[in-house]
């Protein structure tokens, strides 16, 4: 990148412009994953969409490749060249309760928008965590707490706008640019930079849900229990579990400390009573180390996962499922049940079905919608471990379970698409190919490159 661009650049943007070796370079480029350290030609810190077209039209005069670091959980991969742009700067959230839609600027979290909902009596269809970024979830799809009632976050998606790689800055909804629209509702990357998104909101004041833990001599029951009773839920409920190994360290509750656990998760949208009932075969299951499942407001939505917020070194594969049968808790507790020794602090079931199956009637560019759950596993946050024993783990797992592995996946799950063929999984062949065709027509230069050999190095 010449001197001259970064010139440009510093001359046109609002926001700082750094190149390696200013103040600030590395902390504008640091996200939650500790371990990915980006090292591109130069970072460009947006706070406007005036600042986003500027930086396309230099870029795209150049033939330079273009990146956008969103706040959250950020891109899984290092980037080396090019220009990265990031959005933290760009916040804000507004509610129009009439119309049940939030306008929720490109560096905006999720914690912002339940907040803003929640007085209107009004929560959006979130992640696991509060502090994911809205935009980059949604654009890969997003499978919450609530997915099984209310499917995809994408589903809810109402417009975006985007500067395209023309240097234009457009609105992309169901009548205009729709084929744009369709794209970006579970498509992910390589259409131009979202610098805002309009989003669906439902009429949702509290849940019935939480998560209780049961002690290692009791997984096996209660993993056997929630996969069978899962069979009989209906979308009003949502669940998943997730098997920590968890340190003795202060901040862990004291009656988790350096144990292994499984946690059960649920959320009931209904009546208290109704959830009650429902979820009493899990506490019959065994006696629990901590029950914390009951009525809570919709706005503590986060706290059934209860993720962490703060950044540290991260590995992580995710994949889908076919089904959640008998034989695979077997399998499954036979390579990850509490009997065995592995560097993963978590390996985590959710359950799918229900809403995530069907697609919004204008159609989506979503991948996953036939899986019956998911399949995450956390590696020991140890960057030593992370080039071969946790992939050599992972594969072990992968191994034995191979029989209920799903063909397809869906694109946040596929973390930096490390698996071979992943990228390929993460939609349905049609769907793929149509994907492509809308990145040749919104990006015929691939000025923002994205796939498994594109995303990383710009090649």
């Amino acid at each position: 990148m010449t001197q001259e661009l970064i010139t440009q650049l510093r001359s046109e943007v609002a926001g700082p412009v750094l190149a390696p070796g200013d103040k600030g370079y590395a902390e504008e480029l640091s996200g939650f994953n500790l371990a990915v350290t980006h090292t591109p030609d130069v970072v460009v810190g947006l706070t406007s969409e005036s600042d986003a077209v500027a930086v396309v039209r230099a870029a795209a005069a150049t033939g330079t490749p273009v990146r956008v670091l969103a706040t959250g959980h950020g891109i899984p991969n290092p980037i080396r060249d090019g220009i990265v742009v990031t959005t933290g700067r760009m916040t804000g959230v507004s509610v129009d309760a009439e119309a049940q839609v939030a306008h929720i600027a490109a560096g905006s979290r999720w914690a912002e928008v339940v907040a803003a909902a929640a007085p209107h009596g009004l929560a959006p269809i979130t992640g696991a965590s509060d502090a994911v970024g809205c935009i980059g979830y949604t654009l890969g799809g997003g499978l919450g707490p609530l997915a099984r009632t209310y499917g995809f976050s994408s589903d809810w998606a109402r417009g975006f706008r985007v500067v395209t790689a023309a240097g234009e800055a457009v609105t992309a909804n169901a009548t205009e640019h729709a084929d744009l629209f369709w794209a970006l509702r579970g498509g992910k990357g390589g259409f131009g930079i979202v610098t805002a998104m309009d989003f669906g909101l439902v009429e949702l004041g509290t849940l019935y849900g939480g998560s209780v833990f049961f002690d290692a001599e009791y997984i096996a029951p209660a993993l056997t229990t929630w996969a069978e009773w899962t069979k009989t839920l209906p979308e009003s409920a949502n669940t998943s579990v997730v098997i920590l190994r968890l340190p003795p360290l202060e901040f862990i509750p004291e009656p988790l400390r350096g144990k292994t656990v499984l946690s059960v998760r649920f959320a009931y949208v209904g009546a208290a009573a109704d959830g009650k009932a429902l979820f009493q075969p899990i506490r019959d299951a065994g006696p629990t180390l901590i029950d914390a499942v009951g009525e809570m407001p919709a706005s503590d939505i986060a706290l059934i996962h209860n993720d962490p917020k703060d950044p540290t070194p991260a590995w992580d594969r995710g994949l889908m499922l076919d089904e959640l049968d008998a034989e695979f808790v077997t399998a499954f507790l036979e390579v990850a049940g509490p009997d065995q020794q592995l560097p993963l602090v978590a390996v985590e079931l959710r359950h799918l079905g229900g809403a995530t199956e069907r697609d919004v009637p204008e159609g989506s560019a979503v991948g996953g919608r036939g899986g019956a759950g998911t399949l995450t596993m956390i590696g020991v946050p140890d960057p030593n471990l992370f080039e071969k024993v946790l992939p050599a783990t992972v594969d072990a797992v992968l191994g034995r379970l191979e029989p209920w592995v799903s063909p397809e996946t869906t694109v946040n799950f596929a973390g930096g698409f490390a698996l071979p063929g992943s990228y390929q999984a993460s939609w349905p062949a049609d769907t793929f190919a149509r994907l492509a065709d809308v990145r040749a027509a919104y990006d015929p230069d691939s000025l923002f490159p994205f796939g498994p050999r594109q995303e990383n190095s710009g090649s």
